[in-house]
């Protein structure tokens, strides 16, 4: 009996083993079950507070759940004033707006504008304006709220003359945050005054923040992102710009591209000169 024992025990060993080699944390990704949000789970969420209820779609949502980011949109206006943006919902914010699938983004945008109680009408955004001219001290958080709103369809143009306004001011959050304003709206006229940023700025800071939301985040399309190539190309060659920013440069590109050729700019006219397309689609 004790040899059977041991004989079956080193045989479950063995399959552990073998099942510990197949799933590793390399290769494509493999899923758990499908990733749909089953009858079930809708019908839990009926009996939750909003709070609850944002927390678990959201993570859903990131996780690409089918269905996540159409029952959010169905739900957040009447969870506007009823959720807050703290504990988990905060931390899930935090991940949502650094996912890769820009659907995901705009599910965060859609609850942090609910979570602050701010409607999406041209009369709110004349209302966050009016606040951030009169309150230098919550100016920050207007002036990216503004671009929120302005991606959410709200007046996109009028959003992003208004954060132009700041982008020249003398105090560095104030320009900063004018930046990340602009980065959020997503609108193919926001492309040029962030590469503008990117270049002239005095902020290290500021010209940083500008790269990022050329490259990798804030709203911007992949296809629209390709579109700032040719300026950057003409960056990197460009001695006004200090060994610091002209690293950004090729950092941009590559964040852009998804090609790796370093600090090679001959290389990186090569594989513009390829004609490029945007990288393929989120793998679920």
């Amino acid at each position: 009996m004790a040899f059977v024992l041991a004989a079956r025990a080193d045989v479950l060993v063995a399959a552990w083993q073998e099942l510990v080699e197949l799933i590793t944390v390399q290769g494509e990704p493999l899923p758990a079950s499908p990733a749909v949000i089953s009858a079930h789970e809708v019908e839990e969420l009926e009996g939750q507070a909003p709070q609850v209820q944002a927390e678990r779609l959201l993570e859903r949502a990131i996780n690409h759940y089918d269905g996540a980011t159409e029952l959010i949109a169905t739900r957040v206006d009447g969870w506007r004033g009823k959720i807050k943006m703290e504990g988990s919902l905060n931390g899930l914010f935090t991940t949502a707006m650094n996912a890769n699938d820009l659907r995901v983004r705009a599910a965060g945008i859609e609850l942090y504008l609910a979570a602050y109680d701010c409607g999406k009408t041209p009369e709110d955004l004349d209302r966050i304006m009016d606040r951030c001219d009169r309150n230098a001290e919550g100016r920050p958080h207007n002036l990216w709220t503004v671009g929120l709103l302005g991606n959410r369809g709200v007046d996109p143009r009028r959003a992003l003359d208004y954060l132009l306004r700041w982008v020249s001011d003398p105090d560095d959050t104030t320009r900063q945050w004018a930046v990340e304003g602009i980065a959020m709206l997503g609108t193919d006229d926001s492309i040029a005054p962030m590469l503008a940023v990117f270049h002239d700025d005095p902020s290290h800071v500021i010209r940083e923040r500008a790269a990022c939301g050329l490259a990798q985040h804030g709203m911007l399309t992949a296809r629209q992102r390709l579109t700032a190539v040719p300026e950057l190309l003409r960056f990197a060659d460009d001695p006004a710009l200090d060994d610091k920013t002209r690293g950004w440069v090729f950092q941009a590109l590559a964040d852009i591209s998804g090609e790796r050729f370093g600090y090679d700019v001959n290389a990186w006219r090569d594989w513009w000169a390829k004609g490029p397309k945007p990288p393929a689609s989120i793998a679920r």
